[in-house]
């Protein structure tokens, strides 16, 4: 008596009709500074010749991915507060969980990239230009996109040939992996497995790389004679801490946190939070504070 699923109920982000109102709007406006922060970036860097370095091409990436992953969700969540359908086909379901994981990879593999660039920047500077060379640049871009769908491709497409014969109700507001499993009428527990070990190599293997970058920064800074320029570097240095801190804090205890089954109303608050909150406010931190853009603005 199975009957197979043909679409998803997304339980969303609030029950309430005035909430769904109040979070549309706050969703809409951040994912509207996300669009015009990274497009900024991405204009601001292509057309001024003196922001032609490695720092501003790893940037305008970082930006392309932002739009590229918020891009993935939002605008489904947007539409779902705005007309209450809560439902996803199947296939549109499993394109949302393929690219929100790879692209989610992808971002934790550019911010650890990022790192390494200001680590040569700051701690060897006299050999930045000969290290960071424009075919080393372009080689580091193009292995964050490789590695990140070579690693979760598999797991995903293995998810998408399970059998799906009913309840298809997920308490999220996105396709969530975790959910997707414990929805399957079959044994998924290799994939679990699987999921997990990846997600343990790549959340503490980017984090270890940024942690240590910024380590070593910081040791340098130290070392800055002057008052002034020690204070200013401080500044760019914490403003990017904080929001590494927070993107990677919620990730690790959503993801691989001890008995991890998703499905909470707390699950979806973590997601909002590095799926949203920290994209909203990464081109700002990362870009649109530096003085070179501000001046090329």
């Amino acid at each position: 008596n199975h009957t197979t699923v043909v679409e998803f109920v997304l339980l969303g982000l609030a029950e309430s009709r005035r909430w769904e109102i109040t979070l549309f709007l706050f969703l809409g406006i951040a994912y509207l500074l996300i669009l015009l922060g990274n497009i900024s970036v991405i204009s601001i860097t292509l057309t001024n010749n003196f922001l032609q370095t490695p720092m501003y091409y790893f940037l305008r990436n970082f930006a392309l991915l932002e739009i590229t992953f918020t891009s993935t969700f939002l605008p489904s969540t947007l539409y779902s507060l705005l007309t209450e359908r809560k439902t996803i086909s199947l296939p549109g379901c499993f394109l949302q969980m393929l690219f929100f994981y790879c692209l989610g990879t992808c971002t934790l593999f550019h911010m650890a990239v990022m790192s390494l660039d200001r680590y040569v920047a700051i701690c060897r500077p006299l050999h930045y230009t000969a290290i960071m060379n424009s075919r080393l640049c372009l080689q580091l871009i193009l292995g964050c996109w490789a590695v990140s769908f070579l690693l979760m491709f598999p797991p995903t497409i293995m998810t998408v040939q399970l059998p799906f014969c009913g309840p298809n109700v997920m308490n999220h507001f996105y396709c969530d992996a975790s959910l997707l499993l414990q929805l399957s009428c079959t044994e998924t527990g290799f994939i679990e497995e699987l999921m997990f070990i990846i997600l343990i190599i790549i959340l503490p293997g980017t984090l270890i790389v940024t942690a240590v970058s910024y380590g070593c920064i910081i040791v340098t800074i130290l070392h800055i004679p002057s008052s002034a320029g020690r204070r200013k570097a401080f500044s760019t240095c914490s403003a990017h801490l904080i929001v590494v801190m927070v993107f990677y804090s919620t990730c690790i205890y959503r993801y691989i946190r001890p008995a991890q089954r998703g499905g909470q109303d707390s699950d979806k608050v973590l997601s909002l939070f590095f799926s949203v909150l920290t994209q909203t406010l990464n081109p700002y931190i990362y870009s649109l504070r530096n003085r070179q853009v501000k001046q090329a603005l």
